[in-house]
């Protein structure tokens, strides 16, 4: 199938940008239950896997 490579790059993306946010998210949330400092660490480990998130993307899927 001629079209099947574009939706398949497409969830590959998607799931970048979605993994990132998640368990960077998952790790400030233990952080936070750790050193109880609800939400501080949970909201920075969103951003930077958000962030890591479309630096993958960029740097596996972006041309200049």
């Amino acid at each position: 199938m001629e079209g099947r490579d574009g939706i398949d790059q497409g969830l590959r993306v998607l799931s970048y940008l979605l993994a990132g946010p998640l368990f960077y998210g998952f790790l400030g949330w233990l952080a936070d239950n750790w050193l109880h400092t609800y939400p501080l660490w949970m909201v920075i480990g969103i951003v930077v896997g958000m962030a890591l998130g479309v630096y993958m993307v960029v740097k596996r899927y972006g041309r200049p």
